[in-house]
Formats: structure tokens, C-alpha cells, sequence
């Protein structure tokens, strides 16, 4: 199966439920940032995620809390640098016995040191962030020898029974050809599925590394092609949707956020305002106007973390998409 069938029948148990008590909204996947303490400074990164102090991270009750009051039946825990937080173990240690899947998003840089304090779980997934080869991922990152360090980090955690997984980010200067040298490499190494995300252009970037709409629909053509040859992790819809072949709503409130500032509104890559408590934010966002995408900001955004929860969403509306899912996740 694409994901373990556990991680699977929980998920449909979660849409099951949430659409019995006559639900329209419910969040999937909780984002959770307990700090934003990072050893890089990443091109493509906001500069609160590469100089958080540690003193001002989420303390692991309210870590905790935030997992308790999204219920999302995943939490991805990113940053900043997860491995840097101190209560890392402890926390993912108590989600499990909340019966939460566990992502860990990292550079791998620190992972070791993870590794060492805790046990591989079928609950838990190691992410690592791999923007291409060597040469590339280094640029990326700022600094030699990430690259050499994630892939040795990505053998030890298979070595140790853990899931491993990457995410990619595709850029303008992107080469498709190294993004196919990259799958074919982590594929050797036993990978368990790669995720592949746009970087993509909004009103306040002002950087030239990122993509307008088009620009991200001739990439994503190719990792359609790929995903055909490769294990990718992104559903078949979502990629056929950044490849420009269909369109969905967004779905921002399926991937919720929780960061040192408190709730992230509207969205993982958005922070319009960031809101105290749940009830605030789950109560103060005017989702109605977000899943439009009429705000400019959201222009030429075709991230997993809005879309692949419209996915999620929508497909069994369509018997084709069905199917089409079903063969992906059996695949």
C-alpha cells in the first residue's frame, strides 16, 4: 500500500465520524510548530523560522493542547527545526498514546540525536526535507554537506525500522532531470514514499526563486510523468491539479496550524492573524472567503497542504476518482 493500512483506516474512520455528526469542516492534518528555532537559513524561508529564540517555544502541555483541541487524526511536527526542540521525544511519545500519527519534518541535521532517545513506532514517520542533489540541496540550505548528512540520516532510519519519507520543494532554477535523479537515488534506498510541493509566487515574496501559476503547471507535468515510475507520496489527483489538468477549491482549514504566535489563520503559508486560543481561530477565519482563493495572496498557490485535502474531500463525488485513488493507494 502507498501509506500503511493503518494510517489509512483511520483517516477514513476520522472523515466517517466527522460527516456523521454533520460536519462541513474538519482539519486533517495538524501543522505543529513548537518553535522556530532553526540550525539553517534556508533559500525560500521567512526569517522567523531561521531566528526563533528556544526560550520561546510551545512548552509540551501546550503542544499537547493543541493536539487535543484540532483532534486531527495526523500531526506533522515542523518548524523551525523539530530536532532542536527539547520536549521532542516526550512529545511525540505522548501523541502516540493519544493514538495521533506523528510526521516529523526535518533537515536531519540533528536527527541523531532522536534517534537515540526514542523507539521506531508504526505511528511515526520521519520526513526529511531534500530539495535535490548535493549541489543543489547545499545552495538550498546555505551550507555544505546537508545533503550527505540526510541521506545517511535517511539509511539510519530505515536501518532502524522507522518510516522515511522526503519533501521536495520545486523552484524556478529546479532541473525536472535532477528531480528524476533524486527519486531514482532515494529509491535505492529503500524510500518509503517522496512528496513533492510547488514553491510558488505571492504578492509579498519578493524573491525570484519561486513560481507563478503556469510556471508550476509546466514543472508538475514532468512529476506526474515521474509519478507513473516513482513512489510519490502526493495523490495522483493533486498532482494532475498542479499540473493543470484540473481545479478544486481550497481547503485551508484541513491543515491547521499552531506556532509560537498561537493559531495560524488562514493557513499553513498565510498568517494574517494569529489567534490565542482554538475556538478563536476555528470561529474568527471567514473560510467561506478562502476556499474561494479571491485574496491575491493565493493567485498562483497550488501547496499539498490546501489542495490535497481537497482532494480528500471531493473525490468520492467522482466514481473515476475513485477508482483512480484506489489503485494509487494499492499501488
Amino acid at each position: 500500500m502507498r501509506y500503511p493500512l493503518h494510517v489509512t483506516t483511520d483517516m477514513m474512520k476520522w472523515q466517517a465520524k466527522n460527516k456523521l455528526q454533520g460536519r462541513k469542516r474538519y482539519p486533517v492534518v495538524l501543522m505543529l510548530e513548537p518553535l522556530y528555532t532553526c540550525n539553517l537559513a534556508c533559500v525560500g524561508c521567512t526569517p522567523e523560522r531561521h531566528s526563533g529564540d528556544l526560550k520561546d517555544r510551545l512548552t509540551l502541555s501546550e503542544s499537547l493542547q493543541a493536539a487535543d483541541d484540532s483532534g486531527a487524526p495526523i500531526v506533522s511536527i515542523c518548524g523551525g527545526e523539530p530536532t532542536i526542540y527539547p520536549e521532542l521525544p516526550e512529545l511525540v511519545s505522548q501523541l502516540i498514546d493519544r493514538k495521533r500519527h506523528v510526521i516529523i519534518c526535518t533537515n536531519a541535521l540533528l536527527l541523531e540525536r532522536f534517534f537515540s532517545k526514542s523507539q521506531p513506532h508504526k505511528r511515526v514517520t520521519i520526513n526529511v526535507h531534500l530539495d535535490g542533489m548535493r549541489e543543489t540541496h547545499d545552495f538550498v540550505c546555505a551550507r555544505e554537506g546537508v545533503f550527505d548528512k540526510a541521506i545517511e540520516m535517511i539509511k539510519l532510519g530505515k536501518q532502524l525500522g522507522y518510516t522515511v519519507c522526503t519533501n521536495t520543494t520545486v523552484y524556478k532554477e529546479t532541473q525536472m532531470e535532477e528531480i528524476e535523479q533524486m527519486f531514482a537515488l532515494l529509491t535505492t534506498l529503500g524510500i518509503d514514499n517522496m512528496l513533492v510541493s510547488p514553491g510558488y509566487h505571492y504578492e509579498k515574496v519578493q524573491d525570484d526563486h519561486f513560481l507563478f501559476r503556469q510556471e508550476i503547471h509546466q514543472k508538475f507535468r514532468r512529476v506526474l510523468e515521474l509519478s507513473k515510475k516513482y513512489r510519490l507520496g502526493s495523490t495522483p489527483l493533486f498532482l494532475e491539479f498542479a499540473a493543470g489538468e484540473r481545479e478544486y477549491p481550497c481547503t485551508p482549514w484541513g491543515n491547521v496550524t499552531r506556532t509560537p504566535f498561537g493559531w495560524k489563520g488562514p493557513c499553513y503559508l498565510i498568517g494574517e492573524k494569529y489567534f490565542k486560543t482554538w475556538d478563536e481561530f476555528w470561529n474568527g477565519v471567514d473560510w467561506n472567503y478562502w476556499e474561494t482563493r479571491r485574496d491575491p495572496r493565493c493567485q498562483n498557490c497550488l501547496m499539498h497542504s490546501g489542495f490535497e485535502a481537497s482532494v480528500t474531500r471531493t473525490f468520492p463525488e467522482s466514481t473515476k476518482d475513485v477508482v483512480k485513488m484506489a489503485r494509487w493507494m494499492f499501488s
